[in-house]
C-alpha cells in the first residue's frame, strides 16, 4: 500500500499520537468550562412574552419563519447572527421591539 519510507513515517507518526487520549482530553476540558466560546443567549419565549408579541409578530420582527422561533423557543436550535443581537436588545428593552412592530 504505501513505500517502505512512507509506511515508516505513517508508523512513527501513528505511534506519536494518541487520538483517543485527545478526545477524553478535549471532552474533559468542555466539561471543565475550560475551551469552548460560550455564548449567552437570553430566553426566546420569555423574551418574546416581555414585548407583548405573538409568535407571528415577533417572527416577523425577526425576519424568521414561526417554525424557526418555535424551534428557538423549545431548544431544539439557538439564534445566530443578527437574529441572536436583536433577541438581545428585545430582551434588554422589550419597548423598543413594541415601538417597531
Amino acid at each position: 500500500m504505501f513505500c517502505g519510507k512512507c509506511e515508516r513515517k505513517w508508523k512513527m507518526h501513528k505511534k506519536k499520537r494518541n487520538i483517543g487520549a485527545e478526545i477524553l482530553k478535549g471532552l474533559r476540558e468542555i466539561k471543565r468550562g475550560v475551551l469552548g466560546r460560550v455564548i449567552h443567549v437570553p430566553d426566546v419565549a420569555k423574551t418574546r412574552a416581555k414585548a407583548g408579541l405573538s409568535q407571528t409578530q415577533f417572527a416577523r420582527l425577526l425576519g424568521v419563519s414561526v417554525r424557526t422561533l418555535q424551534d428557538w423557543e423549545q431548544g431544539r436550535r439557538a439564534p445566530t447572527g443578527a437574529a441572536r443581537t436583536l433577541i438581545a436588545v428585545a430582551a434588554r428593552t422589550p419597548e423598543v421591539l413594541r415601538q417597531i412592530a
